[in-house]
């Protein structure tokens, strides 16, 4: 399906065409700090104030110097989050270890509906350009959004769906250029009222050609290729509309939008992907329906997405299709005997399938999938400990084609405590057992998976997952120092992962690995710290954090793809309309290797710096930035990519651009 540009480029037209004057800085001090809320729990508190869900939110100006070509590369950086890196089109978060169906990705709540959790080369259709916030959410209150959610849960916040009326057009737009890759991207988005009525367009387009690297393709070979990474290029528009009726007593609205991409897969034998969404929403408020309620919520999502994978002559070898209809009602009642929560259920339908162009094999047979879930939040005060207890009742059917239909009820469980031992310091501990119903893809998968140069192999017969969690917190969240440091441990009963077995596959004259899916118990350990001074103040700002993974299999083999240890560092310094700073994170050496890896991932240093000003110009503000990545062109290795061995990170690179927000 083609997509109609003009939807795109109208956003950023309009909203380029009625700026106004930007919002001013907040200032240093805890009074003018503004607690930005995390939309994805059921009690909507802020950063900091989560006790099942250690939270962080990207928003405003920390954003926009972190907005990458996809979700991975504009996250990898956060605290705990790396990137799957198979190529800049493609590269998904990957949060303490856990990646594919145990991370959720969302949009306003409700699931993307893609297939990136499928395989590393699939990109996620969610757009961060057009994003007003990106939620990071870690721990068992991410499972209220589905039992893949055992890793945790991005959510992008686009607030297609205005839930308030604004007095005039308000919006934001950005234009920018990088060095690298000759990059192109312009965005935009517009909220606007006519009475009780609320309106909201946003568009982005983006043009990438491949990217420069900074020393030979093939890791240790000397004699491969330079200079440019071939198919590495990314093109995509994504546009969507939405309005709402709003009033006192809540709101009801509808939004619609599209993306098209096409972009490569830097693997060597020049694949690349035709990707293409069109995507549907309602949602709806009422605010106290009845005595003892404080609102209701029901949202609607339709999502028909497909994508091509497509060889180096662009003939199509295998096509992925998924049309998903998931609905869900929230029910957030007033404080009974002391216990505040919310009662809500969630369904799911599916239809997918990945079908190859050629008669010998069907990758994935056409499989509808249901689920249907009901879960409970719960919190109340015990005097000075604040807990938290979650519940999650689901079942799952998977129905393939011509192949063994699988049934399964899953439990999934929480209780959370934090406790303020002094004022402004908190410690906390949360348990919870999650489980996961295996994926089409790890049950019935028979057949070429050209992208990834692999001949896939699934087992019908797989068993549900069980993961048992234990998290410990301790955290200061007042005063311009802050900081927090998370210990946790995840024992999973036959967790599922693709096992590369060095038997090659001929098909259709091309040599694919043979990669069976396995289960196997496995453990994850890890920990993670934080600090930071006068992160959104006037003056200097400071941030230092370190995180480190570990995931085995209880037989003793290293889970695949681990991230490696990270420490990094930022300074900034704000002043009027001057804003500055520079950031360092080193990641050591990974030799942790699965016994399917050959080769250890090098270590490297990422240095980045950004400078902005912001100008009068007439009767609005325009804010010049100028974004430095990778300034000491370092060859880098991501060693959760499949593809570190022959497709490093770009070069040094330079982005220059221009934004408002009015």
């Amino acid at each position: 399906m083609k997509f109609q540009r003009k939807l795109a480029a109208a956003a950023v037209l309009s909203a380029l065409s009625t700026l106004s004057h930007a919002q001013s800085a907040p200032q240093g001090t805890d009074a003018a700090i503004p607690k930005v809320v995390v939309t994805a729990t059921p009690f909507r508190a802020a950063e900091g104030d989560q006790i099942l869900t250690p939270a962080k939110i990207l928003s405003g100006d920390e954003l926009r110097d972190k907005v990458g070509g996809s979700l991975g590369e504009t996250l990898s950086q956060e605290l705990g989050v790396s990137a799957s890196g198979f190529g800049p089109g493609a590269s998904r978060p990957i949060i303490r270890g856990l990646e594919g169906s145990r991370v959720k990705m969302l949009e306003n709540g409700m699931a993307v509906s893609d297939v990136s959790g499928l395989s590393n080369d699939h990109a996620v259709a969610a757009e961060g350009a057009v994003a007003r916030q990106i939620e990071i959410l870690r721990g068992p209150a991410a499972l209220l959004y589905g039992s893949g959610a055992i890793g945790g849960l991005v959510n992008v916040v686009n607030e297609r769906i205005p839930t308030h009326l604004e007095q005039k057009p308000v919006g934001q737009a950005e234009v920018r250029y990088g060095t690298v890759d000759d990059s192109r991207n312009a965005s935009g988005s517009i909220d606007a009222a006519a009475g009780a009525i609320g309106f909201h367009v946003d568009g982005n387009i983006r043009r990438a050609h491949d990217y420069k690297i900074p020393g030979p393709r093939a890791l240790g070979d000397d004699s491969s290729p330079r200079g440019r990474l071939s198919d590495s290029f990314t093109r995509q528009e994504t546009g969507g509309a939405g309005a709402s009726l709003i009033g006192d007593w809540g709101h009801v609205g509808a939004s619609f939008s599209l993306l098209d991409s096409l972009y490569g897969i830097p693997s060597g034998e020049g694949a690349r992907i035709d990707q293409s969404q069109t995507r549907y929403d309602i949602d709806s408020l009422v605010n106290t329906p009845f005595d003892g309620v404080e609102s209701f919520k029901f949202k609607l999502g339709y999502t028909d997405y497909q994508h091509t994978e497509l060889d180096a002559a662009n003939e199509p070898e295998v096509k992925f299709t998924n049309r998903s209809l998931e609905s869900r009602w929230e029910l957030a009642h007033k404080p009974l005997a002391g216990w505040h929560g919310t009662l809500g259920m969630q369904t799911e339908n599916t239809h997918f399938a990945a079908l190859s162009e050629h008669e010998d094999h069907t990758t994935v047979p056409a499989t509808h999938s249901t689920s249907v879930a009901g879960f409970l939040v719960e919190e109340r005060d015990f005097g000075k400990l604040r807990m938290n207890a979650g519940v999650r009742l689901e079942s799952v059917k998977r129905r393939p084609s011509g192949m063994q239909k699988r049934d399964f009820d899953l439990a999934s469980y929480s209780i959370g405590g934090m406790y303020p031992v002094l004022p402004g310091y908190s410690a906390g501990m949360t348990l919870s057992v999650a489980q996961r119903a295996p994926a089409t893809e790890e049950l019935y998968s028979e057949g070429p998976h050209h992208a990834t140069e692999t001949f896939d192999i699934g087992n019908p017969d797989f068993k549900k997952e069980t993961s048992h969690n234990i998290e410990l917190t301790v955290q200061k969240t007042t005063g311009l120092v802050r900081w927090k440091a998370n210990l946790f441990e995840n024992k999973v009963k036959d967790f599922v992962f693709g096992h590369i077995t060095g038997v090659l596959v001929e098909e259709e004259g091309e040599e694919l690995r043979e990669r069976i899916f396995e289960q196997a118990d496995a453990r994850i350990r890890g920990a993670e710290a934080e600090i930071g001074y006068n992160q959104l103040g006037q003056g200097l700002s400071l941030r230092a954090f370190a995180d480190t993974s570990r995931g085995k299999l209880e037989r003793g083999d290293s889970l695949p793809l681990q991230p490696a240890k990270r420490v990094g560092f930022d300074l900034g310094y704000r002043k009027g309309p001057l804003r500055t700073g520079m950031s360092l994170m080193r990641a050591m050496e990974q030799d942790r290797l699965a016994s399917v890896e050959e080769t250890a991932t090098p270590a490297y240093t990422q240095l980045g710096a950004n400078l902005s000003y912001t100008q009068k110009y007439r009767s609005h503000d325009l804010t010049w930035f100028l974004l430095a990545k990778n300034l000491l062109d370092e060859d880098i290795r991501l060693s959760t990519s499949l593809l570190k061995d022959v497709s490093p990170l770009p070069g040094r690179n330079f982005v220059f651009g221009v934004r408002t927000r009015f």
